[in-house]
């Protein structure tokens, strides 16, 4: 999505006549235009994004984990959501030729498990399985919630109570590059925050409440945490 169309969008739809009003912490909120770079520094492309695997970078700020998916197919506009406090959203879809890439916060919506550099209990799964009944699903060990990434992040299954929080991207037709440029939907960088204060503490240092710059890192799962737990 373009940035001048998503600002034109964001205030039409708070405009628009017989719509109803949405609370300040529904709407989408902008922070820093962070630039998606491959290990090595260079922008990403669109194009270079691998179909179906796990891909993580941190945003918006440099403790808080997302993914980032190709899904390998278009991720088309869906119906409104809810926070987990009613709270209506409705997501836009993925972007890219393909409108196939995506990104959501991730953070689990249910008891905050995440990617840490030692093991992650939350991942994208391609499988079915006895756990996982849906296949290509965000499935999150520690409870078994289930989020579906082509429509917004919504709840298939388990006890989470709101879809994932969407990283809202921007591509650039002309470039092929992403950018992140805000989050839609419940965040739970408060309470994530709070929850973690220590272990963050030992994993950024200094950096856990420090907001990403002009870029940020994308790599993939595997490279990034040590195990990963499998459901």
């Amino acid at each position: 999505m373009e940035r001048r169309d998503f600002l034109k969008l964001c205030a039409a739809g708070a405009a628009a006549a017989g719509a109803p009003a949405l609370a300040a912490d529904a709407r989408p909120r902008l922070y820093s235009r962070a630039l998606l770079v491959d290990e090595n520094g260079a922008p990403l492309r669109a194009e270079r994004v691998p179909v179906e695997r796990n891909l993580i970078f941190h945003y918006p700020y440099a403790a808080t984990p997302c993914f980032l998916l190709n899904l390998g197919r278009p991720a088309k506009a869906s119906a409104l959501l809810k926070t987990g406090d009613s709270r209506p959203y409705e997501w836009k879809g993925g972007v890219g030729a393909g409108r196939s890439i995506v990104a959501y916060s991730a953070i689990c919506a249910h008891k905050l498990t995440y990617p840490t550099r030692d093991i992650s209990f939350i991942s994208y799964r391609v499988e079915k399985s006895a756990r996982n009944r849906f296949g290509n699903v965000i499935h999150c060990c520690s409870e078994h919630s289930q989020y579906d990434p082509a429509e917004g992040g919504r709840v298939l299954a388990g006890p989470a109570p709101q879809p994932l929080a969407a990283i809202l991207l921007e591509h650039d037709a002309t470039t092929d590059q992403i950018h992140a440029v805000g989050t839609l939907g419940g965040e739970m960088f408060n309470e994530f925050f709070e929850k973690y204060a220590f272990r963050l503490q030992l994993e950024h240092g200094s950096t856990v409440h420090q907001a990403v710059g002009a870029t940020t890192r994308v790599q993939e799962l595997e490279s990034y945490c040590k195990q990963q737990v499998k459901c």
